[in-house]
């Protein structure tokens, strides 16, 4: 499939499948999408806290490196576990400019170190935050109880459907501690009906740029 790297209206960077006509983050802004949808309206309902975190898509590794530059902010500890099917290659990560563009230079060898570490190992990237990057597709993931947070950032209900069934958010649902918090850009009905099925209480939040509507959901 045909990949081309693009600029966003924020001035960040995002991969685009012209295939499908879809990218790794919205068009509108990356960063933008990034800092609303999982930042604002997910770490932050966890300050001052010990955060286990799971990514579903953890492509170019933008939610992470911010969730990172956040976590000394907010005086939290993260545990972040991304999981990815088709990981981004070296060369694609090397275009992408979220260091520079969150005014993070001092952050380049851990943003590199990011990509850097092997996959299936646990790596310390600072005292406070933990990662590790599991090659995997959702379908296969069997976690029980373990996070307390979930970025969910599967490509779109347009053109993968099946990542957002039923069955992946029963896993999604079940991976969650009690009184876990899942995160989505996402405001499609199907999705919704999807997620209040296998236990969720979800509810509809101000989008993104470009994005009227997103939603977030509990474990109660």
């Amino acid at each position: 499939m045909k990949r081309e790297i693009i600029q966003t209206l924020d001035g960040s960077t995002t991969i685009h499948l012209t295939d499908w006509d879809e990218c790794y983050h919205s068009k509108h802004g990356a960063i933008q999408e990034a800092q609303h949808v999982f930042i604002k309206n997910g770490l932050a309902l966890f300050p001052n806290q010990e955060v286990a975190l799971l990514e579903i898509g953890f492509g170019t590794g933008l939610n992470a490196f911010i969730t990172l530059l956040e976590s000394e902010k907010r005086n939290q500890t993260i545990h972040y576990v991304g999981v990815e099917a088709y990981p981004v290659a070296a060369e694609e990560v090397l275009q992408m400019n979220y260091v520079v563009e969150l005014n993070a230079g001092d952050q380049l060898e851990l943003f590199q170190k990011m990509h850097q570490c092997p996959w299936g190992e646990g790596t310390i990237l600072k005292d406070n935050f933990t990662l590790l990057k599991r090659q995997q597709f959702f379908e296969n993931i069997t976690d029980i109880d373990c996070f307390d947070l979930i970025y969910f950032d599967a490509f779109g209900y347009r053109v993968q459907p099946e990542l957002w069934s039923t069955a992946i958010f029963e896993k999604m649902y079940k991976a969650l501690k009690s009184g876990g918090v899942l995160v989505t850009y996402a405001a499609r009905g199907v999705v919704k009906r999807s997620m209040i099925e296998v236990g969720f209480t979800v509810e509809k939040l101000a989008g993104p740029p470009g994005k009227r509507e997103m939603f977030r959901a509990f474990k109660k």
